[in-house]
């Protein structure tokens, strides 16, 4: 059975026409307030034990109802969440029986007619938990993938001085946690809405377009972009900087497909972990689904390998272009949240457990560093098991310990009373955008599951082993990294700091601006240096006055802006004005020669990948994308 529940204001439906399989009622509109609208599709695997099915249906119904305080609930047939239903005999029969139920224990009930055509409306309250979607089967409830089990499982704080937890709630968060980025990502954890919220569209929204770095395709499916030339760049370098990373730490790049067959036992089972959140569909008489991470490819590439214990730790890494998953349209914002993303993605291969636990820690500090090289600030969130956790208590704060002895900086744990997931263990690293909201980038996970369910075997000597198995994405998906880049540049603007991205990163490094005619051919020789020195450098040439060239190498937050006038000519030197250096009231501006700065922009760019400029040359011939 597949559920998708709405917490709304109201629903209201209107039957209009019979099918062939409609059921005969006199209930034929209706209308609720303030309900939990439950929008059903039988499935035809759920005919084999339609009582399981109708019994965790009810719990998972009734404990959403309960967490939202609502008393009244909607049935609502729903045919077009599932490909593969039920007889119509069957799906009425537990929609029946559901209502029946629910009305025995006292809840308001309200069930639309199955088989009619519908007309409705719904009003969606637009909180954290007023869109959720679940898969329901005779045996489990399988959730979200990263939904949190907020009433099962606790979040504290780690003190690791004392090396105790700290329990979080709302009524002690505000007193307990004084760092504003972490208490924005205990915020989301706790479900709790900050100040910021509603506050419209993320500036990094504005920014894409604006930058002409991306925007939504209105050809294709909600929640899927077209990238133009500079976001092109920013992606592929992006691309080049994990893959250099991982490459030296001992990752082994592969690559593999983007479309699998369910009919695939583990490949099924490991995608309905993940719930609706998959794009599905049948071809001739197959179904296929879009791969949601690199999970697939690469554990079937691994399970047909000869694996050695000498092997070990055996990473393989892809950037997943592209993975997809089926997000609910109304949380789709900008990069933050979409349909295809870019996922740099390594699975490691662990003899076992104490391996395993070696690998994350080295896996946890290179995630840490990208945030260094990409200077954006990460809060940390561990989430364990209450039982891993309980066994390696003491690697743990040490663990916790270094990071703070490091950077200052206090973590958050998740403990489950129970594992529901493939993993035991995991880290998720997050920004906080300008509206204090978490943007989940790295992670680290211990998977103890697939290895099993894959048929991943390392031999040692006479025995076969099921490894332990890391998930890493050392950046998070590219798409959410532009968006963070993008959200600090809004906050450093708030704090009076000019925005910008890295110097390695922005599609144009420098900008020449002649001041007329005569200082154009000195413009396109200090050009040309630079040029030859893999430096990203354009030439103003439109005709336009000097004072608007300045500006627009503003807007374009361009790093080094060079204006060439008489004194640069005679005197050879050139006036750059740095934008790190320069504030909203004040242009900080360093005279130096063309060999100075090819030096400094070196410098700052030494170790990070290089590719060249993706636009003309020549400002007046650099097309408008909006």
């Amino acid at each position: 059975m597949r559920l998708l529940l709405i917490h709304a204001d109201y629903l209201e439906f209107k039957a209009t026409e019979k099918t062939k399989i409609a059921e005969d009622t006199d209930v034929l509109e209706g209308r609720m307030e303030e309900c939990l609208t439950v929008f059903t599709a039988v499935e035809r695997e759920d005919e084999g034990n339609v009582e399981g099915i109708i019994k965790n249906a009810l719990e998972e119904i009734t404990k959403i109802a309960k967490n939202l305080k609502v008393n009244n609930i909607v049935l609502y047939p729903y045919a077009h969440l599932s490909s593969d239903l039920a007889s119509p005999e069957v799906a009425k029969e537990i929609l029946v029986e559901m209502e029946k139920r629910l009305k025995g224990i006292g809840y308001n009930v309200l069930r639309a007619p199955f088989g009619w055509y519908k007309s409705f409306k719904i009003s969606c309250k637009g909180h954290p938990l007023s869109e959720l979607s679940r898969k329901i089967t005779g045996e489990r409830i399988e959730r979200d993938e990263g939904e949190r089990e907020k009433r099962e499982s606790t979040l504290y704080l780690l003190d690791v001085e004392g090396e105790r937890l700290i329990e979080l709630n709302r009524e002690n968060i505000d007193e307990i946690l004084k760092d504003g980025d972490l208490k924005a990502l205990a915020y989301k954890e706790l479900g709790l809405k900050n100040k910021e919220e509603g506050r419209g569209e993320p500036p990094h929204v504005r920014y894409i377009r604006e930058k002409e770095i991306c925007d939504y395709e209105p050809s294709s499916d909600h929640g899927h972009f077209r990238w133009y030339p500079k976001g092109k760049l920013l992606r592929d370098l992006l691309g080049d900087y994990v893959y250099n990373l991982v490459v030296e730490y001992g990752g082994m790049p592969v690559e593999t497909p983007v479309m699998y067959n369910l009919e695939n036992r583990a490949i099924r089972e490991h995608a309905d972990k993940f719930g609706e959140r998959q794009y599905r569909f049948i071809q001739g008489d197959k179904e296929l689904m879009l791969r949601f991470a690199a999970c697939f490819g690469q554990f079937m590439m691994k399970r047909d390998m000869y694996i050695l214990p000498k092997y070990l730790p055996l990473k393989l890494y892809e950037l997943s272009t592209y993975s997809f998953r089926y997000e609910q349209r109304g949380e789709l914002v900008g990069l933050k949240r979409l349909r295809a993303f870019t996922m740099p993605d390594m699975h490691t291969v662990c003899l076992n457990m104490e391996q395993a636990m070696e690998e994350f820690e080295n896996q946890f500090w290179m995630c840490l560093k990208t945030g260094e090289d990409l200077n954006i600030p990460y809060s940390v969130i561990f989430r364990f098991t209450e039982d891993f956790f309980q066994e390696n208590r003491d690697w743990f704060f040490k663990l916790a310990k270094s990071y703070r002895e490091k950077y200052k900086k206090d973590v958050l744990i998740e403990l489950l009373p129970e594992r529901k997931h493939y993993w035991v263990g995991k880290v998720d690293m997050a920004a906080i955008d300008s509206f204090g909201r978490p943007i989940e980038n790295p992670t680290v996970q211990i998977d103890i599951e697939s290895a099993k369910r894959f048929g991943i075997k390392v031999q040692d000597k006479e025995r076969e082993i099921y490894p332990v198995i890391l998930h890493c994405s050392p950046t998070g998906s590219i798409e959410r990294v532009i968006c963070a880049l993008l959200e600090k540049a809004y906050r450093d603007l708030e704090e009076g700091k000019l925005p910008m991205l890295p110097l390695w990163l922005s599609p144009v490094q420098v900008r020449v601006i002649p001041v007329s005619e005569a200082h154009r051919d000195y413009a396109l020789e200090v050009v040309k240096r630079l040029r030859e020195n893999n430096i990203r450098v354009d030439l103003e040439d439109r005709e336009e006055s000097v004072n608007k060239k300045i500006r627009n190498a503003g807007r374009d937050w361009i790093p080094y802006v060079i204006v060439v006038g008489d004194r640069e000519v005679e005197e050879n030197k050139l006036t750059v004005t740095v934008r790190e250096r320069s504030s909203l009231k004040r242009s900080y501006r360093e005279r130096m020669d063309v060999d100075k700065l090819i030096r400094k922009i070196k410098e700052e760019t030494k170790d990070y990948p290089y590719r060249p400029l993706t636009l003309p040359m020549y400002c007046s011939l650099q097309p408008i994308f909006k």
